[in-house]
């Protein structure tokens, strides 16, 4: 998708910008998908995007994160880690449905088509989530499955089809 098509920019994020899109993960979760998880899984949670060993795998370069920019405000982020992993998606409340998680997807299909030589993207789809991957093309590749406490449905894109 061009840029022009949205009132925001998508782009990799900048080191600074890992605290705020950490919290807005955080508070995008709380909001929407912790209810669907026990304490456990809400806990696992906060403890995965506040772990200092992911934070410095992304300072690293092994785990990529990108976010979408309306003007100096983010609207949205995406991670990917071992290549082709889309680890975590959220969008801001007063962006749902306006196609900031699709531009984020098409944005990061292309950034591994083109960057990386990837054929398929993987994410572990929230329950709340489910539908947003199928609506997208995403596939499921397993049944809905649970692990410390955190639940979801592993998923696959095959790129270059259908985006």
């Amino acid at each position: 998708m061009e840029k022009a098509d949205f009132p925001w920019e998508i782009r990799a994020a900048h080191r600074e910008e890992w605290q705020d899109a950490m919290a807005l993960a955080w508070k995008t979760f709380l909001k929407f998908e912790a209810c669907d998880y026990t304490e456990e899984g809400v806990k696992s949670f906060q403890e995965f995007i506040t772990d200092n060993t992911v934070y410095r795998m992304f300072l690293a370069g092994s785990y990529e994160l990108f976010v979408a920019m309306e003007g100096r405000h983010m609207i949205g982020m995406i991670t990917v880690r071992c290549g082709s992993h889309v680890s975590l998606l959220f969008v801001d409340e007063k962006y749902h449905r306006k196609g900031v998680g699709k531009s984020l997807i098409n944005y990061l299909c292309n950034y591994l088509m083109t960057e990386a030589g990837t054929s398929r993207i993987t994410v572990n789809a929230s329950p709340y989530g489910l539908a947003f991957y199928h609506r997208l093309g995403f596939r499921d590749t397993g049944l809905e499955m649970e692990q410390d406490g955190v639940r979801y449905t592993p998923m696959e894109f095959i790129l270059g089809y259908g985006n």
